[in-house]
């Protein structure tokens, strides 16, 4: 983000004040002395800078910085913003030259001025270089400035690591952008960056931290895909927690996203977990694995009715028995097999045979 440069050095002369009512000051220019001519480009530039005319604004600083009495303030703020123009037009390799120039000129460098050069670099495609300004500029911020550093910064530095990686090897890359990520999470808090950190932990093949960092954007209610429930829940039930990973899919249920239809264009309010076949019966098992038979065979029989064979019914009927429910435990098996394309259906008619007899 470019940054205006500061209106103070237009009180150095009341004239330039206000530059357009007065071109004769501009006119009269040859006759001024060095140093009031490099304040009224000063202005000029100032003022071309905040009608957007940055080709004129450059022009004007240029002028600036070109008189021999300047001074020192004002030549140092017209290199900053001559670099933040030329990076506004495209030319990064002009603005970073020109910070550089400033740099080399001024006794303090501002965290804000390493991030301007960080994001100069990246456009110039030199991760090396980007990366090792950020860093400058995070370390400033941290133990010199006091603040806490710039959400983008981390982002950017992220980016470089990423970009590095034929450089520095797969594993470097993914463990430093693994770091910059943990930071984010507890820094800037949002759904993109606990997304990012959970994908690395899979590519890491650390399977419960990208359960973990998943089940904390769960908490955090910050998803909103139906593959983000579901992928959560596989997880939990992974990892032998199957109360949770169907305390998420019963979340997901309840809540509703905007969705856009795409034949009618029309935006409607949809649960984020759908009532389908395969949802239900994932949900089903994770309230059998837990032991809720009770939360189990509701679900189980909203699955089998949606269902285009008779296997879920056969499943359904095998919970109705293990529940003692025999009648039903008959009821759905004869209708599985009725409705066919049953995986096992010897097992079935055994089982079928099994409720008859108790």
């Amino acid at each position: 983000m470019i940054r205006r440069p500061p209106r103070s050095t237009l009180d150095r002369s009341s004239a330039a004040s206000d530059v357009y009512k007065r071109q004769e000051l501009r006119n009269d220019s040859a006759n001024l002395k060095s140093y009031d001519r490099s304040v009224m480009w000063n202005a000029w530039g100032y003022v071309y800078f905040s009608d957007e005319k940055y080709d004129q604004a450059i022009q004007a600083y240029e002028k600036t910085i070109s008189e021999p009495e300047v001074t020192i303030p004002i030549r140092v703020q017209a290199l900053l913003t001559m670099g933040q123009l030329y990076m506004v037009q495209g030319n990064y390799r002009k603005g970073v030259e020109l910070i550089l120039d400033w740099m080399s000129e001024v006794e303090t460098v501002t965290a804000q001025s390493w991030g301007i050069l960080g994001q100069a670099y990246f456009q110039l495609e030199d991760y090396k270089k980007s990366k090792s300004a950020i860093e400058k500029a995070i370390q400033l911020a941290e133990e010199v400035e006091g603040y806490k550093p710039k959400e983008n910064w981390y982002v950017l530095m992220a980016a470089c690591y990423s970009e590095l990686e034929s450089r520095i090897g797969k594993d470097e890359s993914l463990y430093k952008q693994l770091g910059i990520y943990e930071i984010l999470v507890n820094l800037y808090p949002k759904k993109m960056y606990f997304i990012q950190l959970g994908g690395i932990y899979s590519q890491l093949s650390r399977e419960i931290d990208y359960m973990v960092t998943l089940k904390a954007a769960y908490q955090k209610d910050l998803l909103d895909k139906q593959t983000e429930y579901l992928t959560l829940a596989s997880l939990l039930l992974q990892n032998n927690n199957p109360y949770w990973a169907a305390k998420v899919l019963e979340d997901g249920r309840k809540k509703k996203v905007p969705v856009i239809d795409e034949k009618t264009k029309e935006e409607k309010i949809l649960p984020v977990v759908k009532d389908n076949e395969k949802n239900l019966k994932l949900l089903a098992d994770a309230w059998r694995m837990a032991q809720e038979m009770d939360l189990a065979i509701p679900i189980m029989e909203k699955a089998a009715r949606l269902a285009k064979d008779g296997q879920t019914y056969i499943i359904l009927g095998s919970l109705y028995l293990s529940e003692d429910k025999l009648e039903e435990a008959v009821l759905a098996i004869e209708e599985g097999l009725k409705k066919g394309k049953v995986k096992n259906s010897s097992q079935a008619r055994l089982t079928l045979g099994q409720a008859h007899f108790e």
